[in-house]
């Protein structure tokens, strides 16, 4: 599934009952696109259940640890889109000066790197949802088989658009999408009253290359 079309689906990880408490407790410290709910409790217990549920751990790197937690609330009070991307940066610790190291930054007080493309060719994102996602909600949209192409330029990325096209992510409450990071996604503006709430989990292999280190791994 993964190394093939880059993403997946499966159904029913966690109980509907537990996603809507996750999503308060969540809700009460993160706000809408926050990266670092990985610090939460509730947050680590949830990467540990991701990591070793039956149907997820055979997709994850041997010996992966869970690198970062991002909460993604859309809403008709809180709307965006996002446009075609990859998703190219890592949290790491400290700055390490190699050429195969680039793009650095700093996001919510923490370090972000581009590292090279097969350091990213290892990472899998687990989205888990905390409420029903349908058309109008603003979905995920990915273009399949896109990650198998490395790191895209722009003009690169659009022409796989046109000639594969792209697959709406439509979950349920407590359903999981599976994805490589590498996978061109992007996302509209959602059009339903309802909220999407979503869970961005990022699991890679317990070390890295080049002297670069995890700022967090659980």
């Amino acid at each position: 599934m993964l190394d093939d079309v880059g993403f997946g689906e499966i159904l029913g990880v966690l109980p509907a009952g537990q996603c809507l408490d996750v999503a308060g407790a969540v809700g009460e410290i993160g706000r809408a696109g926050t990266r670092n709910l990985l610090d939460l409790p509730c947050c680590q217990e949830l990467a540990t259940i991701l990591r070793t549920h039956d149907a997820i751990a055979p997709l994850l790197p041997p010996g992966a640890v869970a690198v970062q937690c991002t909460l993604f609330d859309k809403s008709a009070g809180t709307n965006w889109l996002v446009g075609l991307h990859q998703d190219l940066s890592i949290p790491v610790q400290e700055r390490v000066e190699h050429p195969a190291c680039a793009g650095w930054s700093e996001k919510e007080g923490v370090l972000y790197v581009q590292p090279p493309v097969p350091a990213l060719e290892s990472l899998v994102a687990v989205r888990l949802h905390l409420d029903d996602c349908g058309p109008e909600s603003g979905p995920l949209r990915v273009v399949p088989r896109s990650h198998q192409h490395g790191r895209l330029s722009t003009d690169e990325a659009k022409t796989l658009r046109q000639q594969q096209g792209e697959v709406q992510c439509i979950a349920r409450r407590g359903g999981v999408v599976v994805m490589r990071p590498l996978l061109l996604h992007s996302s509209s503006k959602a059009r339903a009253q309802s909220r999407r709430r979503v869970l961005h989990f990022l699991y890679g292999p317990s070390e890295l290359t080049f002297g670069l280190r995890w700022h967090r791994a659980v």
